[in-house]
């Protein structure tokens, strides 16, 4: 699209990708979460892991920016400090897999990630034992390693926090305040790593204002019905997500 000055992505490109970031936001906002797992499948897709990544990285830390106050008063810090440690290890490395390895394994494990992580969330699955210090720590680099190769770092992080209903307030708080906390981690390994470009710049412009009006009309569809039918819903846009962004429908999509 030579106007948008955007070269090298078709105008079906762009179309295909500011669907997926208004439905990403639309789960987003009546769910709470999946965005990244809806976004970064098809996104990848359609113009590769290496801007889809950062650039969902930009619209994700603009949308969420306004939430951080008010969690950082009832997080559960220490927790939250573990986690942070070991994403400092996990996002390097999550990072130099996005930079260094074949685009299309990127791809692959994109989907290899997202697949088993849906399942345990639709069936339920929680961390079962009672939390420690190194397992907070090694959930925490897994969650990094995640987040660094693709913005998908949120469900190790809400299967392994999402056991007791009784803190569900102080949970939620702790999962915004990590992330706010390792997007910043992840921000200044993607500025190293240089795969900020005026490209993505650009797309963020373009795709970050409909991911918001998505992320506005998912939050006033909540109370519609049950949470639990917009979860479901949430996990069905995810797997149609994952489904469409197998290279063998890359002809659609580009």
């Amino acid at each position: 699209m030579t106007a948008l000055g955007l070269d090298g992505f078709a105008g079906s490109s762009i179309v295909a990708l500011l669907v997926t970031a208004v439905v990403a936001g639309l789960a987003r906002g009546f769910s709470g979460f999946g965005s990244a797992l809806i976004f970064m499948p098809l996104a990848s897709a359609v113009i590769g892991a290496q801007v889809a990544s950062p650039l969902l990285l930009i619209v994700e830390m603009i949308a969420a920016a306004a939430l951080v106050p008010g969690a950082a008063r009832i997080a559960n810090r220490r927790e939250v400090g573990l986690m942070v440690i070991g994403s400092l290890v996990g996002v390097p490395l999550g990072t130099a897999f996005l930079l260094y390895a074949d685009p299309l394994a990127v791809r692959w494990l994109i989907i290899a990630l997202i697949v088993p992580l849906l399942a345990l969330m639709m069936a339920g699955w929680r961390y079962p034992r009672k939390p420690t210090a190194p397992a907070t720590t090694i959930v925490g680099a897994l969650a990094g390693f995640f987040g660094g190769v693709a913005q998908v770092g949120g469900p190790p992080i809400v299967l392994y926090w999402l056991r007791d209903a009784t803190a569900a307030a102080v949970i939620r708080a702790s999962i915004i305040l990590y992330f706010a906390v390792s997007d910043f981690i992840i921000l200044a390994s993607y500025l190293l790593s240089g795969l900020f470009t005026l490209q993505v710049l650009k797309l963020a412009a373009i795709a970050g204002p409909i991911f918001g009006v998505g992320l506005w009309i998912g939050s006033h569809m909540f109370g519609l019905a049950s949470e639990a039918t917009f979860r479901r819903v949430c996990y069905v846009l995810i797997a149609v997500s994952a489904f469409l962004s197998l290279p063998i429908f890359d002809g659609l999509l580009r």
